[in-house]
């Protein structure tokens, strides 16, 4: 029988791992949020309109979901959830601190700025399915919403501290946008050092309370003597073992999941691009180069706040939480193209609490309705399904703005009126089934 001291130790030692990946991600967001403040402003700096500024980060986003589809089941079969980790990681960290020396390389530096950035994002899509399924092991064991929530808080503490860093920097130097680029590389050296430290940790460090069935992408190990009670919870913190044996047709990802991707691919669809974003607010003289990394930073401390908020709701209320994510994705644009400096920081507001919701609470509704082993496969068909949406709402929302703000207003409205009927269809069969 498991005793207290095994559970508080398993507890712990997930909290551990949960803490831990948050501190990672902290450091990586400081990157590439920084970076992602100024898409907008740096591509119009380099020569795009706003179709190309919102073809071009639609379609990383679109890049870092839809090549999920890839990785996932590709981490899944090898169990090699470590080495796609750091890989996708250590990709990210060359292309940003990169992007400080486009401006220098005259008619060449917006195609050299636009492949750096679906770069960037193709690293996201290699690291992503691998690393939230090293996540859910440990998340599990503490609520899967609390403990999503609390690794989503750290890492918009990130996405707050690196575009406040940029914008400090830029504007010590003027107004100037490739020293905002060049210091994060710093951060981006210290998120590589904190993951192989972890993950050279978790390659020595036993189990806690003996051996038991092993999370995802670690192998099981024999049991030191015969027991007949059975092994205490497993440790959440795996590593990469031989490759298993392909995953079985009959485990299919369930029906609901799929409409579940569904109806929040249109909520990402509908969810306007921040380098739109910044690149209106600086075209229509709403806020000065150097105010826009400062409002995504607000963004992102909004996200964080609504990760953990809707994470505990998940955890004690239930999915239906969701419900609000369409709202929040409609009251973006009629805000941000008032024209009024206090709406249009409104906007961003709503747009990170919106962006904060889908990246922590949303998952903890994927990861509930697909069974364990297949959660890396069902975050990569996931995050294709919204690379799609993405894609699609991009390119869509930088043809609209370019002949009227108003019409890409009514059509984020329209699309959220589907986006709710769909969620709230798919919640209800939830919580029937």
């Amino acid at each position: 029988m498991t005793t207290g001291t095994d559970r508080a130790g398993t507890t712990g030692t997930a909290w551990r791992v949960v803490v831990g990946f948050g501190v990672v991600s902290l450091a990586a967001d400081m990157v590439y949020e920084g970076a992602r403040s100024l898409y907008g402003p740096l591509l119009a700096s380099l020569g795009a309109s706003a179709v190309v500024v919102g073809l071009v980060t639609g379609a990383g986003e679109a890049a870092a979901l839809l090549l999920r589809l890839v990785s996932g089941p590709l981490a899944d079969r090898t169990r090699r959830y470590w080495t796609l980790t750091i890989a996708g990681y250590g990709l990210t960290a060359v292309c940003v601190p990169l992007l400080a020396v486009t401006p220098a390389l005259g008619g060449a530096g917006l195609a050299v700025a636009a492949g750096l950035i679906l770069a960037e994002r193709l690293g996201k899509a290699v690291r992503s399915p691998a690393k939230s399924a090293l996540l859910a092991d440990a998340a599990g064991q503490v609520g899967m919403g609390r403990g999503l929530g609390v690794h989503k808080a750290l890492d918009q503490v990130g996405a707050f501290a690196g575009p406040l860093l940029v914008a400090a920097v830029v504007a010590a130097s003027a107004g100037a946008l490739w020293p905002g680029l060049a210091v994060l590389a710093a951060p981006a050296a210290a998120a590589m050092l904190l993951l192989v430290t972890i993950r050279a940790r978790a390659r020595t460090a036993p189990p806690p309370g003996g051996s038991a069935p092993p999370p995802a992408g670690q192998a099981p190990a024999p049991a030191p003597a015969p027991a007949p009670a059975p092994a205490p919870a497993p440790a959440p913190a795996p590593a990469d073992p031989a490759p298993a044996a392909p995953v079985l047709d009959r485990d299919r990802l369930p029906r609901r999941f799929h409409w579940f991707a569904a109806a929040t691919a249109l909520c990402t669809a509908g969810l306007v691009t921040f380098g739109l974003i910044g690149f209106h607010l600086v075209a229509a003289g709403v806020v000065a180069t150097a105010a826009v990394p400062v409002m995504y930073a607000a963004a992102m401390a909004a996200g964080a706040l609504a990760a953990l908020a809707t994470g505990a709701l998940y955890d004690r209320t239930g999915p239906w939480v969701l419900i609000a994510l369409p709202a929040l994705v409609a009251a973006v644009p009629p805000l941000l193209f008032d024209g009024a400096v206090y709406l249009a920081v409104a906007a961003v507001l709503l747009w990170g609490t919106a962006v904060g919701v889908q990246d922590s609470t949303v998952k903890a509704l994927v990861a509930d309705l697909v069974p364990r082993h297949r959660r890396a496969t069902a975050y990569g068909v996931f995050a294709a399904v919204q690379g799609a949406g993405a894609l699609a709402g991009g390119t869509a929302a930088g043809l609209l703005y370019s002949r009227s703000p108003a019409h890409l207003t009514v059509a984020v409205l329209t699309i959220q009126v589907a986006a709710v009927i769909m969620l709230a269809g798919v919640l209800a069969a939830s919580r029937r089934g």
